[in-house]
């Protein structure tokens, strides 16, 4: 699901932490280390992180407290909040302070092949053979994930996070910054939902120009974003009225199989023409290049917005009937297309295992049962049965099936942060209807998706999360350093001039001198290893 925003309570730790230190003083409140009585059962070490909001020793959850009795494995837990976690799970790395195995370890691929390469963390391969069952049967349903857990070396070294929600194009995760159109405006002033990029512009005109608001004050902005190249509330849902569009890694698959990039075609030179139309009549939020995420759930509280962008609506002006998706809009050559998103409820680097692991037996059988589909789905989004505060689920025992409970006004990531465990965990699209049903939040989202949007999504194939090796990772990434910035630098720049015309061939050669070439070469060879081709 959508990441989370910094609660007031997680910063408010972090400058506790900043003042009283990062030592290893066992009193500081961002680490536990648990060591209960555990009899005569196997004990593990264990590192992970965990919501702010949720017990500070993870035994106390009582998803822990059911696998302890399901495995008859007891876990000592060193788990520190999330704002710090990051610092000291490479600093434990780094000095060689070792646990068994790190839990929601969060590692990037870059890591996991430094930790492979320097013998830090174990292969899992022999282990998942012949010691996992679950997770086997995962891979088995779903065998596209074990290309993309399998390291360039043929090892897999870390389990992953998967979490599907709708397949294919009718993937939760297909439309990132979905646009929300303010319809008591519409309605107020007379006016119909465009279609039209055109009508848009008017839309917006009347908007700025007709107090839609009723207040007598010229406050209202006809469209806010948050200036990113196809981020979350990025204005960049519009480029697929003038071409194949844009997401947030520019990184678009013919359906030839061919990878291109989202901001060197026509279509993008023609979209950001489109932006410096809306510019000039000042239908653009002023501060659309600087605003953050905060100053812009303020504005979207107030109202003010006759259109913005964002994965829901319900973080920036609630869930009211204000503001309706609008759909795809008819470009001036007739084009209407939704870009998809490279997303995928997928997170390669979830646990590893140490090379200070002493009991491997234990261990698989602990890890596989993360990946039971019951205790996948209480890993991810919570429990049932908890007498001392509000259940996600409730148990449908003769069905063996877990119910999504109404949350009565609880935020739900709040709610998930206090209960859910996280780590490794998969959730198939096939879970749905016999293991769990869908969260109520993400029922609704992917309603609008198949209503609005997937219909006029033209691309067949998205860009998966390759593993690439560590020559390769590094390549791509210096090459994203300068490529990346540069490209919104000028989209901004043209919005503003509007003189993409006359800058576009030097445009397209500055690409190439950044390593635009270099970089599609890689990504076209990681795409076809992963397909297998």
């Amino acid at each position: 699901m959508k990441r989370l925003k910094k609660t007031a309570a997680v910063i408010s730790l972090a400058t506790i932490i900043a003042v009283t230190g990062c030592s290893g003083n066992s009193n500081n409140k961002d680490e536990i280390s648990t060591s209960s009585d555990s009899g005569s059962k196997p004990t593990l070490n264990f590192m992970t992180q965990s919501h702010v909001l949720a017990p500070m020793d993870p035994n106390e959850k009582l998803i822990f407290k059911r696998m302890e009795e399901k495995t008859g494995i007891h876990i000592n837990w060193k788990n520190y909040t999330n704002d710090v976690f990051v610092e000291k799970r490479n600093l434990a790395l780094a000095t060689g302070e070792l646990p068994d195995a790190i839990f929601d370890a969060g590692l990037s691929d870059f890591d996991l092949l430094k930790l492979a390469k320097d013998g830090t963390i174990i292969p899992l391969d022999d282990i998942i053979e012949n010691q996992m069952p679950n997770f086997k049967k995962v891979l088995e349903q779903a065998p596209q994930y074990k290309a993309m857990i399998t390291a360039p070396d043929g090892h897999i070294y870390s389990l992953p996070w998967i979490e599907e929600l709708g397949a294919d194009k009718e993937s939760i995760h297909t439309v990132n910054n979905i646009p929300w159109i303010n319809v008591e405006w519409l309605k107020k002033l007379g006016l119909n939902m465009p279609t039209t990029t055109e009508e848009l512009k008017q839309v917006l005109i009347a908007f700025k120009t007709k107090d839609p608001n009723g207040n007598g004050k010229a406050d209202e902005i006809p469209v806010s974003f948050i200036n990113s190249n196809g981020g979350g509330e990025d204005i960049g849902f519009l480029f697929g009225s003038f071409g194949p569009g844009l997401n947030w890694d520019m990184t678009l698959v013919g359906d030839d199989g061919k990878v291109n990039f989202a901001a060197n075609n026509d279509g993008f030179k023609e979209g950001v023409k489109y932006f410096n139309e809306l510019y000039k009549e000042g239908l653009i939020d002023v501060e659309y290049m600087t605003q953050d995420w905060n100053t812009y759930i303020a504005k979207g509280k107030e109202d003010l917005y006759g259109l913005y962008f964002t994965w829901d609506k319900a973080n920036i002006t609630g869930m009211n009937g204000k503001y309706e998706p609008m759909p795809a809009l008819v470009g001036p050559t007739g084009l209407k297309n939704v870009a998809r998103t490279n997303g995928m409820g997928f997170d390669r680097g979830r646990m590893v295992v140490t090379k200070e692991n002493k009991d491997l037996e234990a261990t698989a059988k602990w890890m596989d049962q993360l990946y039971d589909p019951l205790q996948s789905v209480q890993n991810n989004w919570g429990t049932y049965g908890d007498e001392k505060q509000q259940n996600i689920f409730e148990l449908d025992e003769a069905a063996q099936m877990l119910k999504h409970l109404p949350l009565e006004g609880t935020a739900p990531g709040e709610l998930r942060g206090k209960t859910s465990v996280g780590g490794p965990l998969a959730i198939l699209d096939t879970y749905y209807g016999s293991v769990t049903t869908k969260p109520d939040d993400a029922a609704w989202r992917l309603d609008i998706l198949k209503n609005v949007y997937v219909s006029d999504v033209k691309a067949k194939n998205i860009y998966p999360r390759v593993f690439f090796s560590l020559e390769d990772a590094e390549r791509l990434s210096a090459i994203e350093a300068d490529l990346f910035p540069y490209v919104l630098r000028k989209r901004t720049e043209w919005t503003e001039n509007g003189k993409v015309d006359q800058e576009w061939d030097e445009y397209l050669k500055e690409l190439d001198r950044l390593g635009l070439q270099e970089y599609l070469t890689i990504k076209q060879a990681g795409y076809d290893r992963n397909a297998g081709k």
